[in-house]
């Protein structure tokens, strides 16, 4: 009987050059299985050019719903952000997809798993760890990391040679990753970060903000513990609910972001993401927590969402301390409800109101009239106190200090001791 590999297929110029040269090189049989997390496919012609160049066959995996609910969600609610600009879309899609991918190879009693990830970039650490929690006894083969093939030119050069159909341009070969909550676009010119990013060709999903409408669009999102739930008045769900703001923010140039990136492996990258839906939710879950939350609990909160982009980003998504933080941020949204109206225009967003039930604003506090809840009088004795480390470092540095009894007397003449 002969081995079996379960192949990560998307139809693309990568996994298409893959299954033949699996085939050259194993004694095996392909089976090809597509994860289907939202992104633009035509799925029958997908499985069609994956049997046509050698798989013996190819399943589709809709895993819409449990990649919005599953890994979106948390990375929204922890406002996870790498290196201040990232939303993680490739990074929150390749756990699940290692995840589906074992799940087929038990099922097809496979001996190994095979990807197109490169070795130079990210996705082969976190397919290679996704795979390794589930499944540590299965092979992995990552023929980036093994081929004589060089480059994409390369690739379209070995399918030409075996009278394989290319499944894309030649004058559009960026590198591509898109999925429900976003699109990124590596190579070409954008190699080079001198070059500026030709959008009119690259965007997918996003008109270039010059080029998008004159009138400003106004949108309201409604979050129940943190969870986006509605637009507009409509309660959807997650799947739609992104697909509609992919729509609006689309239409109005939102969400673009090219990044200069440190990669998991060492070096630097550039890419062009697309994140139009994703990029209002983050601002308008953002807004309701400047709401909702808490000072000490919103700056610790902080520091948990890096960590966390930087754990999804580095493909550790199946670990105890992802885990953990996640559990810290479920915790802070309980009072993470109500909605946020925001304005879009030219590739911009903005605030245009916030309400909530458990909103911490009060302004008969915080108003310049004065309240029954707040006495100006108390602000003095609480300065002081705050002030406290910078009165006595200042009579240190102006000489007050002659000994413990001149800083006793000097601070009681200054009103701060007794």
């Amino acid at each position: 009987m002969k081995k079996k590999i379960v192949l990560a297929y998307s139809g693309g110029l990568d996994t298409t050059v893959i299954i033949p040269w699996l085939k050259e090189n194993y004694d095996c049989d392909i089976v090809a299985v597509c994860v289907d997390v939202g992104q633009e496919a035509d799925w029958d012609t997908i499985k069609r050019r994956a049997l046509d160049t050698g798989a013996v066959s190819c399943y589709v995996a809709d895993v819409r719903k449990e990649y919005v609910e599953q890994y979106v969600w948390p990375a929204l609610k922890a406002n996870a952000l790498y290196e201040d600009k990232y939303l993680l879309g490739t990074s929150t899609a390749r756990p699940l997809i290692a995840k589906v991918l074992v799940d087929y190879a038990r099922k097809e009693n496979a001996s190994a798993i095979a990807h197109g990830a490169t070795g130079k970039g990210n996705d082969q650490v976190r397919f290679d760890l996704g795979i390794m929690a589930f499944a540590p006894d299965l092979e992995i083969i990552a023929p980036w990391r093994t081929w004589d093939i060089k480059s994409r030119e390369e690739e379209i050069e070995y399918l030409e040679k075996r009278n394989i159909p290319v499944p894309m341009k030649k004058s559009d070969s960026y590198s591509r990753d898109d999925n429900l909550w976003h699109i990124s676009h590596e190579g070409l010119e954008l190699e080079d970060p001198a070059n500026e990013p030709n959008f009119d060709t690259m965007l997918k999903m996003t008109v270039p903000p010059e080029k998008a409408p004159d009138k400003a669009e106004y949108v309201e999102v409604e979050f129940k513990a943190g969870i986006p739930v509605a637009v507009n008045g409509e309660a959807m769900d997650g799947v739609s609910l992104i697909k509609k703001l992919n729509s609006i923010g689309g239409a109005h140039g939102v969400g673009i972001v090219d990044l200069v990136e440190n990669r998991v492996v060492g070096m630097k990258s550039r890419g062009v993401y697309e994140t139009p839906g994703g990029s209002i939710l983050y601002y308008a879950h953002q807004e309701l927590e400047h709401l909702c939350l808490d000072r000490e609990t919103y700056s610790f909160k902080q520091m948990a969402g890096q960590k966390m982009a930087e754990i999804i980003y580095g493909g550790r998504w199946f670990t105890p301390l992802r885990e953990a933080i996640e559990a810290f941020v479920d915790s802070t949204q309980k009072t993470v409800s109500g909605k946020v109206r925001l304005k879009l225009y030219k590739g911009s967003i903005s605030s245009a109101g916030a309400s909530s039930p458990y909103s911490l604003y009060n302004a008969s506090i915080a108003s310049f009239e004065t309240g029954e809840l707040y006495n100006h009088f108390d602000a003095k004795g609480f300065i002081r106190l705050y002030g406290l480390p910078v009165l006595v470092r200042s009579f240190m540095e102006q000489g007050f200090v002659k000994g413990e009894a001149k800083l006793e007397g000097d601070a009681k003449s200054a009103g701060v001791a007794g």
